[in-house]
């Protein structure tokens, strides 16, 4: 089984498929690399596409200790693309996976081509940050108590993910059937590690207005806790563009596979003919 070895010896387990611009994609928390394979077998016709676990997720490794920080997360996409010799590629994040993606952009600019930043931002905001990490330690506990299958029940109806249920209960349903397989005790250390200790992006202004990477944004209407965090982007990444798509939540990917893949596709296009600039000043509203 092909894998990455991090800076700290985490094995990760990653797929590729098709040749051409790299493109890596970046899981979510309830999800795994098998989430992407719409996207894996849509841009593999075109670009050279990867796909890959983060730690705490089988088949890559499930290590003990305060190892699963925000900082974590983001430099072992990096390490799966130094494992490749992959100087720059197109990333393409959910929720989570939007988060590293949004890190390196901050941290590691040369080796993102574009940042695609779907579902990003939820547990952001600044007034109910305190409730948010505790739910978070309160969400750990269960996965270390409970196991994952029973967790699985209880998140399948969480709100954002609604409109999954309602438009594909057959998606819907294998999305949570992988996640009650997830690794309980690498589900907990995410959850209180990144989930719960990864800075708000309403603390991160003054950074972001410096990120010059093309961006695209990528919303569900009815995905609340994501919407003022995307909006808030859209406002400061210099050159960035927001897709709203109507009547979704979270699992965007997988909830509207085609106009998912046509808008990054789109993006991705556009991008590598120069055609994604900053946003022209001209277009700011005056007041």
């Amino acid at each position: 089984m092909p894998h990455a070895t991090t800076r700290d010896d985490v094995r990760i387990y990653f797929e590729e498929a098709g040749q051409g611009t790299p493109i890596i994609f970046l899981h979510e928390f309830a999800a795994d690399y098998t989430n992407w394979e719409p996207q894996m077998r849509y841009f593999s016709r075109g670009h050279r596409c990867i796909t890959y676990s983060a730690r705490g997720y089988t088949p890559s490794d499930v290590p003990d200790g305060a190892v699963y920080t925000y900082t974590h997360f983001y430099t072992d996409a990096l390490a799966v693309l130094d494992h490749l010799r992959i100087e720059r590629a197109h990333l393409v994040g959910l929720s989570m996976g939007a988060y590293s993606s949004l890190q390196i952009g901050l941290n590691a600019p040369q080796r993102a081509l574009s940042m695609t930043l779907a579902g990003v931002g939820s547990g952001s905001e600044l007034e109910n940050l305190d409730v948010w990490r505790k739910q978070c330690r309160a969400n750990a506990e269960q996965f270390e108590t409970l196991g994952s299958a029973e967790v699985a029940k209880i998140t399948r109806e969480a709100p954002s993910r609604i409109p999954f249920l309602v438009k594909d209960p057959r998606g819907h349903a294998d999305f949570y059937a992988a996640l009650a397989r997830h690794d309980a005790k690498g589900s907990a250390n995410t959850m209180r590690g990144f989930q719960g200790g990864r800075p708000s992006i309403y603390t991160m202004t003054d950074s972001v207005k410096k990120v010059t990477t093309p961006a695209l944004i990528i919303c569900g209407d009815e995905d609340d806790p994501c919407i003022g965090a995307s909006l808030f982007l859209k406002k400061h990444l210099p050159a960035a563009g927001l897709a709203m798509f109507p009547k979704s939540g979270h699992v965007l990917n997988l909830e509207e596979p085609a106009l998912f893949n046509e808008s990054v596709e789109r993006f991705v296009t556009l991008v590598e003919a120069g055609r994604w600039p900053a946003r022209d000043p001209r277009s700011l509203a005056s007041h």
